[in-house]
């Protein structure tokens, strides 16, 4: 007698079918009735084969029967009810991880004073005054050719500016990315520059700069004035908006590469809604992303259980605008879902939660070399220097501790592959440990999780040519 129960999957509906989302493949499939009913009956316990085979075959017949259940256990979800066998253990990373993406923080010097900035705040993680508050043109060099050793065989290298205030520091930026463009040309690879702003400081000839060299950019800005100049004020306390505005226009209607914006959301500002309206519609940003304030649960500005709730209905609103802006062939700007959509389709089942020493490092001031542009100068957290290089047995031992196996509140989470614990700095700042998962939010995760799979599957009944831009 062969027993056969569920395994682990996630059910959903979209577009008035039904679909299983499939942990840990991260396969999504639609569901005919019979599937359906195989898997009802296997939700109540486990059944014999052959009963199974025997009750449904009245209704599809036994050979759609028989074959529906072979299909379902092809793919996993369901199988025998006995013992499942034992995990294998995590999988070490290679010794060798070839860069993607290096973040330059040119600065940690800001002309704003923005009161959730964890650049300032309680959890900042360098000493003062133990690191020089901008980068010199050697050490961007020296930056610039560790990237391209550690690149290994990638053809295409990111390399992303950021602060601080990444424009107080341009001198540096247009050296650095001429630099990196003569060893580029040199080795036969490209690199696509990027960087991070607040705004103030985009005057006519950096956008010529901008222009010209093709670099992306993202703007940090919360919305509207009042928005904008509850928390984003210079450091006599006036607001930024009316600074930026001007210049934000000009880069808007001048350059040639979409423009993001970046938003945190605080406990102050949850106006989802508006603040996509403001950004996108009015003033015209290609795309706009949300995310929620990094600090610890104490700060007056922190999001609590109530605020994510607000939070999670605006994202599922404008989650639904995108669906039906897309399925009526116009485009949304809401970039949450969009790289969310882009993750599922790929079939993304994460070990870890980014990119973070796997694929992208940061880089400080003073050449060290870090997890990430957060944890850029963090001595508990540096990896090596431009100058020497990266000790790579630490970051296997980093990256072998941080598997999402080793984490026991996420490893029977149906989200884990979309998740994988959350952000390490987020991690620090709450728990004091970046390997801690971020079970403050774990809900909330699961919710927009779900939201996604919805627009997913719609899309992929109702215009599969959208997805098609996601293969990767």
């Amino acid at each position: 007698m062969t027993l056969l129960t569920r395994r682990e999957y996630h059910a959903f509906e979209a577009a008035g079918d039904r679909f299983v989302y499939l942990v840990p493949s991260a396969g999504v499939f639609r569901l005919d009735d019979a599937a359906q009913a195989v898997l009802d009956r296997l939700e109540q316990q486990p059944v014999d084969r052959d009963c199974l085979v025997s009750e449904l075959s009245g209704r599809f017949g036994r050979d759609a029967v028989e074959a529906t259940i072979a299909e379902l256990g092809a793919v996993r979800a369901i199988g025998p009810a006995a013992r499942p066998p034992k995990a294998p253990p995590a999988p070490t990373p290679p010794r060798s991880i070839p860069l993607t993406t290096l973040v330059l923080n040119v600065t940690s010097k800001c002309n704003l004073s923005c009161t959730y900035c964890y650049e300032y705040g309680e959890d900042r993680i360098v000493a003062e005054g133990s690191k020089p508050r901008f980068m010199t043109e050697e050490t961007a060099r020296q930056s610039v050719d560790f990237m391209f050793r550690q690149a290994g065989d990638n053809a295409a290298v990111n390399l992303t500016f950021f602060g601080g205030e990444t424009l107080l520091n341009f001198k540096v930026l247009r050296s650095a990315l001429a630099y990196a463009r003569e060893r580029a040309a040199a080795l036969g690879k490209t690199v696509n520059p990027s960087l991070t702003t607040n705004a103030t400081l985009l005057k006519s000839e950096i956008i010529d700069w901008i222009v010209r060299e093709g670099v992306g950019v993202t703007v940090s800005m919360d919305g509207n004035r009042e928005q904008q100049d509850r928390f984003r004020v210079f450091h006599n306390g006036m607001g930024s908006y009316d600074r930026i505005i001007p210049n934000v226009k000009e880069l808007l209607a001048r350059h040639t590469r979409p423009v993001g914006a970046r938003v945190t959301l605080t406990k102050q500002n949850l106006d989802v809604s508006g603040i996509y309206r403001h950004l996108f519609d009015e003033l015209g940003f290609y795309e706009v992303g949300f995310a929620p304030v990094t600090t610890s649960w104490q700060r007056d500005y922190a999001i609590q259980d109530e605020g994510f709730t607000r939070m999670l209905r605006q994202f599922q609103a404008l989650a639904q605008e995108f669906l039906e802006h897309t399925l009526a062939g116009r485009r949304h700007g809401f970039s949450n879902v969009r790289d969310t959509l882009e993750e599922i389709h790929k079939g993304q089942s994460k070990a870890y939660p980014c990119g973070a020493g796997f694929g992208l490092l940061g880089v400080a001031t003073d050449g060290d070399v870090g997890l990430c542009h957060r944890f850029a100068g963090s001595d508990s957290h540096k990896f090596g220097t431009v100058r020497d290089g990266i000790d790579s047995g630490q970051q296997v031992e980093f990256l072998t501790r941080h598997h999402i196996d080793h984490k026991t509140d996420c490893r029977t989470c149906w989200a884990r592959p979309l998740c994988a614990g959350g952000c390490y700095h987020e991690a620090h700042t709450r728990y004091g440990s970046t390997e801690a998962p971020n079970l403050h939010y774990c809900e909330w995760i699961r919710s927009w999780t779900d939201t996604c799979l919805r627009v997913y599957g719609a899309l992929a009944l109702e215009r599969p040519e959208y997805l098609a831009q996601f293969r990767s």
